[in-house]
């Protein structure tokens, strides 16, 4: 069935207002999106999460329905703001769903908060020893390319270089045209993501049972870094997407949404 939605309009610490589409019934799940995106991401999945759960679907600042944000510096914890503005919002404990960059803010999260019951990340991307998510030589490529106001070529080239992926069979997808409409988001995401280092002292007193997903077939950067997600914090395991890479939202939505919801709904 389709589900009736409603979009909610959410202040955040520094002024900015994200919108967060609410829809389903039971348990609340927060969905945050990662890079590129808006909270369209999840549309291969959104009516089979609303079939088991109160969905709230996050459009992370800049994007989406929160186009107008506080013009002031970035770093991730003005997405954490966000994330806990929303949980304010939604008024009990919840669980959380990130995919990449959302992932990523979902770990700092959990370093801020109690109030998430359950976390499912997937692949959250952050530069280890010995393996750069996003470098530097990329970022500057990327950069002038959006300058150029060339975002096919933009997104084309972190799909490729960045997520291992050929980017031609994407183009088609509808939620494409959000992903050009928010490339330029990665050039400060990219930063964020080479600046971050999860403090395994930040989780102490918070042990929020944690699934990270890892495709098998994800490139190297992405597996040292759900290894040490699983490591700093408290109790959190390893799940293999077994055949995938950093896409099987798209690629297995069925299979996807199986995997969240034998985790998030098991006593």
């Amino acid at each position: 069935m389709a589900w009736a939605s409603e979009l909610i309009e959410i202040a955040s610490t520094d002024g900015t207002v994200v919108g967060v589409e609410r829809l389903g019934d039971g348990p609340a799940l927060l969905a945050v999106h990662g890079s590129t995106a808006d909270r369209s991401r999840w549309a291969p999945i959104r009516e089979q999460l609303a079939e088991r759960f109160t969905v709230y679907l996050l459009d992370r600042r800049g994007r989406g329905a929160s186009q107008l944000e506080f013009q002031g510096d970035y770093h991730i914890g003005r997405e954490t703001e966000d994330v806990l503005a929303t949980l304010d919002v939604i008024g009990e404990s919840c669980f959380y769903l990130g995919h990449s960059y959302g992932a990523l803010i979902g770990l700092d999260v959990l370093a801020q908060t109690d109030r998430i019951e359950k976390a499912f990340l997937y692949e959250p991307p952050f530069d280890t020893d010995g393996y750069e998510v996003t470098p530097k030589a990329f970022t500057d490529a990327y950069a002038a390319l959006i300058d150029q106001d060339r975002r096919d070529d933009a997104l084309d080239l972190f799909y490729r270089e960045v997520v291992g992926l050929d980017p031609e069979p994407l183009h088609a997808l509808p939620i494409w045209q959000a992903r050009k409409a928010a490339a330029h988001t990665l050039v400060r995401e990219g930063l964020a993501v080479a600046d971050f280092v999860p403090d395994p002292n930040g989780f102490s007193g918070r042990a929020t049972p944690t699934v990270i997903l890892l495709g098998t077939e994800s490139r190297p950067a992405f597996r040292a870094a759900a290894h040490r997600a699983a490591q700093v914090l408290p109790d959190a395991r390893i799940v293999d997407a077994v055949g995938h890479g950093h896409v099987m939202i798209d690629a297995d939505p069925q299979g996807f949404v199986g995997l969240v919801a034998e985790f998030f709904l098991a006593s």
